[in-house]
């Protein structure tokens, strides 16, 4: 009877997290597409920034024109003047704008300039309206994409995956240090972290770039982008780790997969974007680690230290975390206390 109490009771402990795990496995199911879905399956502008040169002498069919192009879009552009096209091709290169409107002095023509490397989505709308909004009034628009993506990346997408696999490998590295080295203390434990994590960074990078030849990368620049990022994506699971033990899978999946990467910026460009999402994607580690790459690779020379200011203070932040409350930390070696006693070492 003892015996049968046990199993039932057994069985009971364990049906418990079976069936929580089920009905959760099942939202992040239905999620994951959703949020993929609701970000990327029908993109649509909401403002993008333009930069605006030429003579004063063809403002009023300017007008026409920036009113034909926000009826099409529906949206508006956020018009920026400049003095010369050199000027406004500067503000290209710092991604301040996605395009360059200048208007020819005899006022029967335009060019529009666009940056594929800037977001090949918005690239794609600014070409394909343009010229039909152009014909519509009477004056003919010539498009020309002045900062193209690689061969190897034509839809943009590359850096999206690099990134997108080192946010996910990066914690579920972390998730086998936990199940298969729970020993680990917690300088070890960070220590092995960043040890996978710069393993993977290269791994990624030489892959991608000399295996594949996909993309031409900056390879040290890289490398420290996609280890960063693997870094901060495994601390992430380790701190919350450490904070609600084995139902940390939720919130890291929550953050770095449902919200971080649709809203990374990587597969559709932030203008297009819903607002919320294009607000927050910077802050977040797959937000930082595109924007970082993006700039790498596009844009030499115009690196910001925004991207790697966010990475780094995720890293260090659950790194705080982690190493502040490390006796909750599920992993650690025992450490013998006084004859007979046994404490859990973080």
């Amino acid at each position: 009877m003892g015996e049968d109490n046990r199993k039932s009771g057994g069985r009971r402990a364990a049906f418990l997290p079976a069936t929580v795990l089920v009905v959760l496995i099942a939202a992040a199911a239905g999620l994951f597409a959703g949020s993929y879905t609701y970000c990327m399956a029908n993109p649509t502008p909401h403002s993008i920034p333009t930069a605006v040169t030429g003579v004063p002498a063809p403002e009023v069919k300017r007008a026409e024109f920036v009113r034909g192009m926000e009826d099409a879009l529906g949206a508006s552009l956020e018009l920026r003047h400049y003095a010369t096209l050199r000027d406004a091709r500067d503000a290209v290169e710092e991604q301040r704008v996605f395009a360059i409107l200048e208007d020819h002095p005899d006022g029967r023509t335009a060019s529009l300039f666009v940056s594929g490397a800037s977001g090949a989505t918005v690239a794609q709308l600014l070409t394909e309206t343009a010229p039909r909004v152009g014909a519509a009034i009477g004056t003919p628009v010539t498009v020309m994409d002045i900062n193209p993506l690689q061969k190897g990346d034509p839809r943009g997408l590359a850096l999206f995956y690099v990134s997108l696999a080192a946010s996910v490998v990066g914690f579920i590295g972390s998730i086998q240090l936990s199940v298969h080295a729970a020993g680990l203390d917690p300088a070890e434990r960070i220590a092995f972290t960043l040890g996978y994590a710069a393993l993977g960074g290269f791994a990624i990078a030489a892959i991608v770039d000399w295996g594949l030849g996909a993309l031409r990368l900056p390879f040290a620049e890289s490398w420290l982008i996609l280890a960063l990022t693997m870094f901060a994506s495994g601390m992430v699971f380790t701190m919350f780790n450490t904070l609600i033990g084995r139902w940390a899978m939720l919130p890291t999946w929550s953050l770095l997969v449902l919200l971080g990467n649709p809203s990374s910026g990587g597969a559709v460009s932030w203008p297009l974007l819903p607002s919320f999402l294009g607000a927050i994607g910077r802050w977040l580690p797959p937000g930082a680690s595109v924007n970082a790459h993006h700039t790498a690779v596009y844009f030499r020379g115009h690196q910001h230290a925004f991207p790697f200011l966010v990475l780094a203070a995720w890293a260090v932040g659950c790194c705080a975390v982690f190493w502040t409350w490390h006796h909750r930390h599920p992993g650690g070696r025992e450490r013998e206390v006084g004859e007979g006693t046994a404490l859990p070492r973080g």
